[in-house]
């Protein structure tokens, strides 16, 4: 009985700390108008706000992995839950909006941490069918933090004012850091030597020049000499990053596990869907604000319809994943999503949002479908005893879907809103007028043909999304179509992951 209940409290603790960071990231969206006036932040500031965090993800979270798998996954839990409360207080208390970023690229490391070492804990406590249940509810768990973050965040901002959208993190994270420190079980990879510095650098050298590069394409030039280098930097790290940990005895990332099918198909599948859902989360955000005119809570409230869907949608395939096989989850859970932004591609400048009630049910079912069988299949495409790693891998691949994602349907966005003025108008707009209505301040002047361009460009993107999705649900189909889960005994270190049979 001692130990189911060490089991749970450890499922508890994982799935708080999960949502907590996930929240981070759609939280901030409809607070950001706020955070605009309040602190008297630019556009491209805003969008930092947002990347910033993302990126620290993205960037640090196969690191987080690699030393979990070293120091013992609970112990850089708990560190990463300390961090993070930390980093939370700072964005709420931040005096400036260059401030407010650095502390979200604090608050990022400590969220990688966390997320790093979740799906290990979760592998390291539960075996057999409950883990399969236990990926379901971890699953729920990520599909109602990315899509009630609007929600909340609107409650919070009209309520109490958008620095406690980052206040409420501290004394939950508290609770959870205490109880983690006395609940959680030790385990590590003992075949672990060192964690990998020049990987770790080069990679995230690789990202950051990538994403960087992709924000600010539109405003400098995409011929300018500092976006080509950005982009040329970011491919030459990113071959750096692949002889390193070719080269290296204890990589944070095994390459050669690409060779397999299942591994390739797991990572391709999470950045799919972080891409064409979670990162389109913020344009369907603005739209609702700026172009329908709701509130901060009025606009959150829009997207549950998503949400519920997404929680049943992830109990059920929770329970299926050791019956149905995994791509099949997979790529049927992509297809959805791809159908449901289809349908959300239907917006025009005089729709009304129950246009987008079909699309938000289907994509929620799609992301509940995804996120437990891709839970399973990240874990089970590597040894028991790489578990730290395959787990920052995905989540690294996850949170490379957003970044990148978010930064490039901005690009996108930005263009087919210049595209629109110029042809209404005759004129080329400067890029201050367009960013100024991507972020939906639109000009007395010029409103209507503002409206039209901030919506054909959420069109464009919705259909670009879905693009995005298709191709997932193929590769995923392919890819992983010889992938079966083996349930094995504790390994070692306590951590018990499924393998990939190939």
């Amino acid at each position: 009985m001692h130990g189911l209940e060490r089991k749970w409290w450890a499922l508890i603790l994982v799935c708080v700390a999960v949502f907590m960071l996930l929240l981070d990231i759609t939280i901030v969206n409809v607070a950001l108008p706020d955070m605009q006036r309040d602190l008297d932040a630019s556009f491209s500031q805003l969008q930092w706000v947002i990347d910033a965090y993302a990126l620290a993800l993205a960037t640090l979270v196969l690191t987080a992995g690699s030393l979990a798998d070293l120091r013992g996954r609970k112990a850089v839990f708990v560190f990463g839950l300390g961090l993070f409360s930390a980093a939370s207080a700072a964005c709420g208390a931040a005096p400036t909006a260059g401030f407010l970023i650095g502390a979200r690229a604090a608050q990022g490391l400590g969220g990688a941490i966390m997320f790093a070492t979740s799906l290990a804990l979760i592998a390291a406590a539960f075996h057999g069918r409950e883990r399969g249940v236990a990926f379901g509810i971890w699953g729920a768990t990520i599909g109602a933090a990315a899509a009630i973050g609007p929600l909340v965040g609107g409650l919070l901002t009209e309520g109490l004012g958008w620095r406690w959208i980052f206040f409420v993190n501290v004394p939950i994270g508290v609770v959870a850091l205490v109880l983690a420190l006395r609940r959680l079980d030790e385990s590590r990879d003992p075949s672990r030597a060192r964690v990998d510095i020049a990987g770790t650098l080069a990679l995230t050298g690789a990202l950051f020049l990538l994403v960087y590069g992709l924000l600010q394409g539109n405003a400098s030039g995409w011929s300018s000499a500092l976006i080509v280098g950005c982009l040329t930097g970011a491919v030459a790290l990113g071959i750096v990053f692949v002889v390193v940990e070719l080269a290296s005895r204890d990589p944070i990332l095994d390459v050669r596990l690409f060779a397999g099918g299942g591994f390739t198909g797991a990572q391709i599948c999470a950045f799919c869907l972080s891409c064409a859902m979670f990162s389109i989360f913020l344009y369907l955000t603005l739209y609702l604000q700026n172009v329908l005119g709701y509130g901060p809570l009025a606009a959150g409230l829009r997207f549950l319809p998503l949400s519920l869907a997404s929680f049943a949608a992830a109990v059920v395939t929770g329970n299926l994943t050791g019956r149905v096989r995994i791509n099949w989850l997979l790529g049927l859970g992509l297809l959805t999503c791809g159908v449901s932004l289809l349908l959300m591609a239907r917006v025009s400048a005089d729709s009304s949002w129950t246009t987008l009630i079909p699309g938000f049910v289907l994509g929620g079912i799609g992301i509940g479908m995804v996120n437990p069988a891709l839970a399973t299949a990240a874990v089970g495409v590597a040894p028991p005893e790489r578990s730290g790693m395959a787990s920052g891998t995905n989540n690294t691949f996850r949170q490379v879907g957003i970044a990148t994602g978010v930064a490039a349907f901005g690009a996108l966005f930005e263009g087919r809103i210049s595209s629109h003025l110029e042809a209404v108008t005759g004129n080329v707009p400067s890029h201050g007028l367009v960013a100024r209505i991507a972020s939906g301040s639109f000009p007395p002047e010029i409103e209507a043909a503002a409206r039209e361009g901030f919506t054909d460009g959420l069109h464009t993107l919705l259909l670009t999304a879905a693009g995005v999705a298709f191709v997932g649900a193929v590769l995923s189909f392919v890819l992983l179509r010889a992938f079966r889960i083996h349930h094995h005994a504790p390994a070692a270190g306590g951590a018990a992951a499924p393998a990939a049979g190939e």
